[in-house]
């Protein structure tokens, strides 16, 4: 499938907090959006496609560090079906996300100190991943 051209946005699922990032017109650069209650997910998408032209929505799929998929990426999958259902005109992409919650994670605290532990990197991952996507070419 060739992909839709508008810009990109991927999603750190989980089952409480999503992390949102988006790519900019070119799909050059990613940048880290925000990190949602994953109950808001929906509405917060539809706003993107809308205002932000999103055409594209990168999922990024867990698994555990030998590839294989367990309860959680069942979950995403679950998930992700819901979303291809509300919104039929973007096009999603599974992408492993091996490790990017905790790269984020240790980029978060060297930029803010010990403090950044408690806070939410979400986005922070969802941005690492989706550079990644765009830096192989893909959705170009």
């Amino acid at each position: 499938m060739s992909a839709p051209g508008g810009r990109v946005v991927a999603l750190d699922m989980g089952e409480v907090w999503t992390g949102v990032a988006v790519s900019d017109p070119t799909r050059t650069l990613a940048r880290p959006l925000e990190v949602v209650r994953t109950g808001e997910l929906d509405g917060l998408l539809r706003r993107l496609v809308r205002e932000e032209g999103v055409r594209e929505v990168l999922v990024g799929m867990p698994r555990t560090l030998r590839g294989e998929r367990g309860f959680q990426a069942r979950w995403v999958s679950d998930r992700l079906g819901a979303l291809r259902a509300a919104l039929p005109e973007v096009r999603f992409v599974e992408w492993d996300e091996r490790l990017t919650t905790k790269v984020a994670s240790g980029v978060s605290r060297e930029v803010r100190g010990r403090k950044a532990r408690r806070e939410r990197v979400d986005h922070l991952a969802a941005a690492r991943m989706l550079q990644e996507y765009l830096e192989l070419g893909g959705g170009a």
